[in-house]
């Protein structure tokens, strides 16, 4: 027996655990084998609302009833980060107004018209 074919098998166990962490970082490149970005688009949507929940002033509570339809988890995440950041750098919230919708002006009745004969005749 070769000296080469004894060390063949040997080096192939040592290369492949080498060439398979090198490839490890080129997976997210690979078409089908990454998260669907809808999904990743719609966590970072979720953590933005919680952050801006948290930079508004409001409870968690209060931005998930705002958000009901945004993954509680990643608005959790994004207000807790919002958060950290805002106690690191000891920043005061902007309290958030919203703004009402004015009331539409009531139809009027028949006897709210005004005409000629608004006073009771004698």
């Amino acid at each position: 027996m070769s000296k080469t074919s004894a060390h063949t098998p040997r080096l192939a166990v040592l290369l492949l655990p080498w060439a398979a962490a090198l490839l490890t970082g080129c997976l997210d490149q690979v078409p089908g084998l990454g998260p669907d970005p809808r999904t990743v688009v719609r966590e970072n949507e979720a953590k933005a609302v919680g952050s801006a929940c948290r930079h508004a002033m409001r409870g968690i509570e209060d931005c998930y009833t705002l958000n009901p339809k945004a993954p509680k988890a990643m608005v959790f995440a994004g207000w807790k980060d919002m958060d950290a950041y805002m106690r690191e750098h000891k920043l005061d919230g902007s309290p958030s107004v919203f703004t009402q919708k004015p009331e539409a002006p009531k139809a009027r009745q028949d006897n709210d018209i005004e005409t000629e004969y608004a006073r009771p005749r004698s």
